[in-house]
């Protein structure tokens, strides 16, 4: 049976060593491992089984292109790099994907490559995109400062829980001269599952769970910003479809509403109870013209956050409508009260 580790080299280089050598893959093998044709052989019959790779074409000279599971990976300097040359060139000729899931790959992709070299303070990124029968999932990985700190920094938010709620949002960017805020929003939702972990701290958005979550996870990726991506290759999502969830399309195509995972607010055990809380939960609601608010999973809030939410900033900023969703009994009894006409 092949080792392990020189079968692991191979099946890292596999995808691109079979575009780059289809008729010669046994050869090309034999010579960069330094091993008879035979004994390359048996590697090859081992990526075939295993998916790697197809044949066609007859047995004496056999044709050999990639199969079913794909794998592609570099490190790159982050200095110079252009995120859309790196896509188009480096991974996206040795992938085999539906227009509506490319459209979406290269969506993030790109989004996220650009974060890392506009605002990770790195030197280098580490790209990984597999494809097999279940999923395409895209790593991107790099060594910067962290994408949290990076933001509670920038914002001078007193803690970097705060800068993931924030995220959350959408809208939300340390350099406004170069991007709007939306990356990270959208291409969040256009994935079955996205999740970002710097800093000690993993965010996490899935279409199996009714709200984002966050959570602590000391020694993983404490320096850097790693990203993943996962969707399976027969979604029927589209890029179009995600957008309009966020726009007033037809009539305006501005990203000019956000859901708001309210769970998010709090941080631990913490109760949603003070002015405080929704002084920090409203930060930048007025960049939007609609916020729905998803209260799943709060069980309970109190008379001054709610106060200070549906009164005080409502009547503040008439033109943004605060819309409450999946309310408790609770909840619907303080929004009720916050909002009813008051006597003069």
């Amino acid at each position: 049976m092949a080792k392990p580790s020189r079968f692991n080299e191979l099946v890292r280089s596999v995808t691109r060593d079979v575009i780059e050598h289809p008729r010669d893959l046994t050869r090309h093998y034999a010579e960069r491992l330094g091993i008879s044709r035979v004994s390359a052989n048996k590697y090859i019959q081992r990526l075939e089984t295993e998916g790697w790779i197809a044949r066609s074409g007859p047995s004496t000279h056999p044709v050999f292109s990639p199969g079913y599971n794909r794998r592609i990976s570099n490190l790159y300097p982050l200095a110079g790099l252009e995120e859309h040359v790196v896509w188009e060139k480096d991974f996206k000729p040795y992938l085999t994907l539906t227009s509506n899931i490319q459209s979406i790959a290269s969506h993030g992709f790109t989004e996220m490559v650009n974060n890392a070299i506009d605002h990770s303070g790195g030197k280098s990124v580490f790209i990984w995109v597999i494809q097999d029968e279940r999923a395409l999932r895209i790593i991107i990985s790099d060594d910067g400062v962290g994408i949290f700190e990076k933001i509670t920094k920038a914002l001078d938010l007193p803690d970097m829980r705060q800068a993931l709620f924030e995220l959350a949002k959408g809208k939300l960017t340390t350099d406004p001269s170069k991007h709007t805020g939306e990356g990270v929003f959208f291409t969040s939702r256009m994935f079955d599952a996205f999740e970002i972990a710097a800093n000690g701290l993993q965010f996490n958005h899935s279409t199996n769970s009714k709200h984002d979550s966050l959570q602590e996870a000391p020694g993983i990726f404490k320096d850097g910003t790693a990203v993943f991506m996962r969707i399976a290759p027969n979604s029927i999502r589209t890029t179009a479809e995600v957008y309009a969830q966020f726009t007033n399309a037809p009539e305006d195509y501005d990203f000019s509403k956000t859901i708001v995972p309210m769970k998010l607010a709090s941080y631990g055990d913490e109760q949603l109870v003070s002015r405080s809380q929704a002084k920090r939960l409203i930060a930048r609601f007025e960049r939007f013209r609609t916020v729905i608010l998803d209260f799943s999973d709060v069980q309970e809030i109190g008379q001054a956050f709610a106060d200070e939410l549906f009164r005080v900033y409502a009547n503040s900023y008439p033109d943004v409508q605060l819309i409450p969703k999946n309310m408790t009994e609770q909840i619907e009894r303080m929004w009720l009260r916050a909002v009813a006409p008051r006597s003069s």
